[in-house]
């Protein structure tokens, strides 16, 4: 193909990201095209998504995709898969840089496996889909673009059409999301925080949950139930450059919180037994199902991960601390 050259190539690039936690998340009320404006703060954890590109020589197209679960969740190997479609995604930018005369290391098509280890569980809330398609992004771009010329700033613009989250787990650290979580500005903080993520098997449906804070809201403005509401951003902001987990626990925050809790009752059982176990402070992270528990310390967490796990049925519980980096190439070949 012309404007395609395989000098400098990589046979192999592997790269990470990151699950996050919102610290805090507002929803406006649903507009009229159904979607909703969201104010969250974002911050990425050590829940680590590995994700390996290998070129496959006289193929062209994806030849394949294999995941791996430290939790043995049962992940979609297809082109439903994030990181599948995200391997899509950079080879449409590709063309296009090709198609205006740019010299690229392969041909757009070139022949690419997919090889995935998970570190994040499925269907959590905890952005695990995203952080793979965040990972194969700035692996695959190594097969088109030396380093120094990935198109970084528009491969991070067409993200957001994989998934809210996908920016985020990008750009990973802490972050403000507006809109729908995509428009970030990147925030300063201090310290480590240590959490117990705890997961519930049933699971939650994202449009579900919010289906059901518009319900509770119509309620609220009937007159029939408070309608209780996040406060700004500044607070939670605030804390985080203290490095204080005192003081983040005090203003953390989820207008998601209770329709996920209306929709699934144990989890009133899971943020009880949190607060037994002396957490900080519990809340339910995004739409669900995972209850982020924060700590004083690591022995803590260990200690409050140990009591609600002992207590607690249809639940599972990692360790997880806070703030980790953004994508990043971990190796090439």
């Amino acid at each position: 193909m012309p404007g395609a050259s395989q000098h400098g190539a990589p046979v192999t690039v592997t790269a990470e990201a990151y699950g996050k936690v919102n610290l805090l998340l507002g929803v406006g009320d649903a507009r009229t095209d159904g979607y909703h404006e969201l104010t969250t703060v974002f911050q990425s954890m050590d829940l680590r998504e590995t994700v390996t590109i290998t070129r496959v020589e006289s193929k062209t197209g994806i030849q394949g995709l294999t995941a791996d679960s430290v939790f043995d969740d049962h992940v979609p190997t297809d082109s439903t898969n994030l990181a599948w479609r995200a391997v899509e995604l950079v080879r449409e930018v590709a063309r296009e840089h090709a198609a205006q005369g740019a010299q690229l290391r392969n041909s757009p098509d070139v022949g690419l496996r997919i090889d995935i280890r998970k570190g994040v569980p499925m269907a959590g809330g905890m952005a695990g889909g995203s952080a793979d398609a965040a990972a194969a992004i700035v692996a695959v771009a190594e097969f088109f673009w030396p380093s120094e010329f990935v198109p970084i700033e528009e491969l991070h613009a067409r993200a957001v059409t994989l998934g809210a989250d996908v920016p985020f787990c990008l750009l990973g650290g802490t972050a403000l999301g507006t809109g729908i979580g995509e428009d970030l500005s990147p925030i300063l903080t201090r310290g480590t925080y240590h959490w117990v993520m705890v997961t519930n098997k049933k699971g939650l449906s994202t449009p579900t949950v919010f289906k059901k804070l518009d319900e509770q809201r119509q309620l609220a403005a009937e007159g029939q139930r408070p309608d209780v509401r996040v406060g700004d951003p500044g607070q939670v902001i605030k804390a985080l450059r203290s490095g204080s987990a005192e003081l983040l626990a005090a203003q953390l925050g989820n207008d998601l919180q209770a329709p996920a809790v209306s929709l699934l009752p144990e989890l009133r059982e899971t943020l009880g037994l949190a607060h037994q176990a002396g957490a900080l402070r519990a809340i339910v992270s995004g739409s669900g199902p995972t209850v982020a528990v924060l700590c004083h310390d690591e022995e803590h967490a260990v200690e409050v991960l140990a009591s609600i796990t002992g207590a607690a049925r249809g639940v599972r519980a990692v360790l997880a601390t806070s703030p980790a980096s953004g994508a990043r190439v971990v190796a090439r070949t």
